[in-house]
């Protein structure tokens, strides 16, 4: 990768991050309830019946609430669990399901380990992201995880990171390696963008 991108993907990722953490916990459980709804309705109009989804952290958009509400209503959830190869094993998410921390220090389920290739059947990937750009670019945190599952996937299906609305960018910086997303979730919105990932 070149420098003055790695830079600037490191720049970008540093003011984010900072932004994040100034949130007051007021705007992040509102946040929290908007990503919950926009995240309730893509599963709808999309008829997904099987989806993968993060566990938030604490400066994230929050997506427990949508987790429990999707297991509650008969939805089969995989939670990610990363390894130490840079792939991501899945865990189907439950109830009463308990949440350890994971090799990365990301809350991670404890229960049934799937492999890679469990992500492969889901009708809906929803992801995290530092921002995602006007054309559906995705700067993640910089590990790859994502972007490798993604691009390693036979039948990718629509793929939505979520992120907070002042996150959706005009533009960010990428290289080869980086995966566009179809759609970003915000607390408010739900957009799509033209098919053109794969």
């Amino acid at each position: 990768m070149p420098d003055a991108i790695a830079s600037a993907k490191r720049a970008l990722r540093a003011d984010l991050r900072e932004r994040r953490q100034l949130l007051s916990d007021s705007a992040r459980d509102a946040a929290a309830l908007g990503v919950q709804q926009q995240l309730d309705a893509l599963v709808d109009r999309l008829g997904a019946r099987s989806v993968s989804c993060f566990l938030s952290t604490t400066t994230e958009p929050g997506t427990r609430g949508f987790v429990r509400a999707a297991v509650a209503r008969g939805i089969r959830v995989l939670l990610p669990i990363t390894r130490a190869d840079g792939l991501l094993d899945w865990s189907p998410a439950s109830l009463e399901g308990e949440i350890t921390e994971g090799l990365l220090g990301m809350p991670e389920p404890v229960g049934e380990l799937l492999g890679p290739i469990a992500v492969g059947d889901v009708d809906l990937m929803i992801i995290p992201a530092a921002a995602v750009d006007s054309i559906g670019m995705r700067l993640g945190w910089g590990r790859g995880y994502f972007d490798k599952t993604i691009g390693s996937m036979e039948r990718c299906p629509p793929v939505y990171a979520v992120v907070f609305d002042s996150e959706i960018l005009d533009e960010v910086p990428s290289d080869v390696r980086d995966e566009r997303v179809s759609g970003v979730v915000t607390p408010t919105r739900t957009l799509a963008f033209p098919a053109s990932r794969r």
